[in-house]
């Protein structure tokens, strides 16, 4: 079963500062057929203006990983971590037990980023902060494993590690360039196209659109027009 998600059906908020589409249920937009798609809560697609950000607030029991499309934001947190995630970086904060933090975009340009919410495999696990690079030449015509869950026999091959039963790939394709990748039929996953255009499983997407996956045995990616593809393996 595939389900698209069309881009313009996703939740939207304008706040001045922050441009933001929900792919799912977030904040003051609601809608009860989209809470989520297995163990995947929030993808928020962001758009920062210059000079202004988050600023400290708190979670606790989710798994969050920001992923850098351009610009830089400025991370620092409860815990004492302080960086700049820039674009091609990719960012993990389990909230666990509980944290505190801001990202500011102190640049004279906007920052585009999706901020993606897993839920935990399990709650009250210790705090923690992990920043990562995935260059262009990781991700170019191929599926490349930005996460996968602490202790999975992929993890040491994964850019960053998770404490959720998930995956996530990024890829970035255009041209002839094209992957496959195997599926667990009892799983679900979820395919999120941030830029670009891209044919998935005989479907054409067009930047923000998603397809929902269930009892699915095999992606096919191709037909990509300056593409960057996320991909979720997810509980059912």
């Amino acid at each position: 079963m595939i389900t698209l998600r069309p881009s313009l059906a996703r939740g939207h908020a304008q706040h001045g500062w922050l441009d933001s589409f929900h792919s799912f249920s977030f904040a003051d937009y609601f809608d009860p057929a989209h809470m989520g798609w297995g163990n995947l809560r929030v993808i928020n697609d962001d758009r920062i203006a210059a000079h202004t950000g988050f600023g400290m607030h708190a979670h606790r029991d989710m798994e969050i990983v920001t992923y850098l499309l351009a610009g830089e934001l400025e991370h620092q947190d409860s815990m004492g971590n302080g960086a700049t995630i820039r674009t091609g970086e990719v960012q993990r904060m389990s909230a666990g037990t509980g944290v505190r933090h801001s990202e500011f975009n102190h640049s004279d340009a906007q920052t585009h980023l999706l901020q993606i919410w897993l839920l935990p495999t399990a709650r009250d696990l210790p705090p923690s902060y992990d920043q990562q690079v995935v260059s262009d030449a990781d991700k170019r015509g191929r599926l490349h494993l930005v996460a996968a869950p602490v202790g999975a026999g992929d993890a040491a091959q994964a850019t960053l590690q998770i404490n959720a039963d998930a995956r996530l790939w990024a890829g970035h394709f255009t041209g002839d360039a094209s992957a496959t990748l195997a599926l667990d039929p009892a799983r679900k996953a979820y395919v999120h196209l941030a830029r670009g255009r891209l044919t998935v499983n005989g479907h054409a997407l067009v930047a923000g659109d998603a397809l929902l996956l269930a009892q699915e045995s095999a992606l096919a990616i191709g037909q990509g027009e300056d593409a960057d593809v996320l991909v979720f393996d997810l509980e059912a």
